[in-house]
């Protein structure tokens, strides 16, 4: 289970991870916690002490013009600190656009090919700070866009050749899913698709909401509006390849 920090601060760290807990029982499978793009170390510190198993710190998140040595400095501090529970830390060594909602522009590829990662630079980065997984950048961008994303699937085999660690992508909404099919198999192990999700679910309330214009208890409208947002977690279970792999 994955949350933003805006959702975090909604819900509250504590609240969410008991929720957790409480669909754990219920199914019977290991359900795990990442915080994802969390901007400061205090916060990664405050998941980490209330359970979280994943911790993604992205200081240029919450400032694009972040140095390499502040973020490698914070990255390794929060590395550190979930030495204590053994949460898995996640980190990337830039910022590299977009933004986790829908986007009416088109992708300017030669622009983005610019932040991409290279083999070099990330093993670098994840021997400076110790961290279990890297966010790659090979064309993946945050958020949904008119045209479909590509990714630089060559690219990514030299950035898995290039260390041992997990490597994520994060922005993976939008994207034609032989590409997802290939980097599992290529060794990505976590694959964002959140604005995929958020557009299912915006789109089919907004349906549900017009064809029901009377009703006011709308928890009795929600089970169409889940059935859309499973429909796009199937499709991506299927796509990486995750079927079936629930650990009971």
């Amino acid at each position: 289970m994955e949350v933003s920090d805006g959702e975090v601060k909604a819900l509250g760290l504590e609240n969410i991870r008991d929720l957790v807990d409480n669909y754990k029982l219920q199914y019977g499978v290991e359900i795990y916690i990442n915080l994802d793009h969390s901007p400061t170390v205090e916060d990664c510190k405050r998941a980490i002490d209330v359970g979280f198993e994943f911790i993604h710190i992205d200081i240029s998140q919450a400032n694009h013009e972040a140095s390499t040595e502040e973020i490698i400095d914070k990255t390794k501090e929060v590395v550190e600190y979930a030495k204590f529970t053994g949460a898995l830390v996640e980190s990337e060594p830039h910022y590299f656009g977009g933004s986790s909602n829908v986007h009416t522009e088109t992708i300017d590829y030669e622009e983005i090919k610019k932040t991409f990662s290279t083999p070099e630079a990330t093993k670098s980065f994840v021997e400076a700070t110790g961290i279990d997984t890297y966010a790659a950048a090979v064309g993946n961008l945050h958020g949904k866009y008119p045209v479909p994303k590509e990714l630089d699937l060559e690219l990514l085999q030299r950035i898995r050749d290039a260390v041992t660690c997990q490597i994520s992508l994060h922005g993976g909404s939008g994207t034609p899913l032989h590409y997802f099919e290939e980097a599992a198999k290529i060794g990505v192990s976590k694959i964002n698709i959140n604005s995929d999700m958020r557009y299912a679910f915006r789109k089919e309330l907004e349906k549900v909401l017009a064809d029901n214009p009377d009703e006011y208890a709308v928890v009795k409208l929600m089970p169409q509006v889940y059935s859309a947002v499973e429909a796009v977690v199937e499709e991506k279970i299927n796509a990486f390849g995750s079927a079936g792999k629930a650990v009971s």
